[in-house]
């Protein structure tokens, strides 16, 4: 599933070919994806300029003089900009044309989403009950000591819940808690402040490093066929079982969590 660097990524990629440009047309091939495509949406779009496109957790949200469109890539979706006489895939569902050229939403298994809206995007119902973005200068130890009071769910799955934190997702959530020295499993409640702390610079410290060699062009995150490929990056534990830790040289174990899998050095992480 793409995680909040690879939509982030994307964001930047489309942003230069969108920006201040008309939508000339909206062609849908396929309305039913998670929630269907709304039947209006070519007379919603069609015409208007495009002025702010911007990102609120996993949500790439294209603003026009009409509204904002929603966009979620779900499990397997991609935006790509391409000529619009170029053959579409049979996965490739949705298109802004802006003229000769045009970005195309591919979702293989339709668990993405394009949805609209006239209201302030942040209030909708999918986004109004959202966590704080990671990588804004509010989100802090201080946040996640706070909201862990008491809680004893694994702190893996409650930074990965999107009411707490948004755009934690499995890879990294994995990532983080190594360079924090925390193992997934441990109870949220019972993590001190100091390592929240240290949790929350972690957090940052990954997402920032995979934006940064994701790069800004839509084919650091499309392999050659058009579907969605994760960074090439060195991860620390991730998928790493029974390889040495990069730090003491123990087997990364492997254990799951809520039918995820989740890596960890027994000696690095407690």
């Amino acid at each position: 599933m793409p995680e909040l660097p690879e939509v982030e990524t994307t964001r930047r990629g489309i942003e230069p070919h969108l920006l201040h440009k008309t939508i000339k047309s909206i062609n849908i091939r396929h309305h039913s994806l998670r929630w269907p495509i709304p039947k209006n949406l070519a007379k919603e779009l069609g015409g208007h300029r495009i002025t702010h496109i911007t990102r609120r957790g996993k949500y790439i949200l294209i603003t026009v003089t009409s509204g904002t469109l929603i966009i979620h890539l779900g499990m397997s979706g991609s935006l790509r900009f391409v000529k619009c006489d170029e053959q579409p895939d049979k996965h490739d569902h949705f298109d802004i044309v802006l003229g000769q050229y045009c970005i195309r939403f591919r979702d293989p298994r339709r668990f993405g989403a394009i949805l609209f809206t006239k209201d302030d995007p942040l209030q909708h119902k999918l986004l109004k009950d959202l966590g704080p973005e990671p990588l804004d200068k509010s989100f802090n130890g201080q946040y996640l000591f706070n909201r862990s009071r008491n809680r004893k769910v694994a702190i893996k799955k409650f930074i990965m819940n999107s009411k707490i934190i948004v755009g934690v997702g499995n890879i990294y959530a994995s990532e983080a808690l190594f360079y924090a020295g925390i193992k997934p499993n441990r109870a949220a409640g019972k993590i001190s402040l100091e390592r929240y702390q240290q949790l929350a610079k972690a957090i940052k410290k990954v997402l920032r490093a995979a934006i940064k060699q994701g790069g800004t062009t839509l084919k650091d995150f499309t392999k050659a066929d058009g579907n969605p490929g994760y960074f090439k990056q060195k991860l620390a534990v991730y998928d790493r079982g029974g390889e040495p830790c990069i730090q003491c040289g123990k087997p990364i174990k492997h254990l799951v969590q809520g039918q995820r899998a989740s890596y960890y050095c027994s000696q690095c992480q407690k």
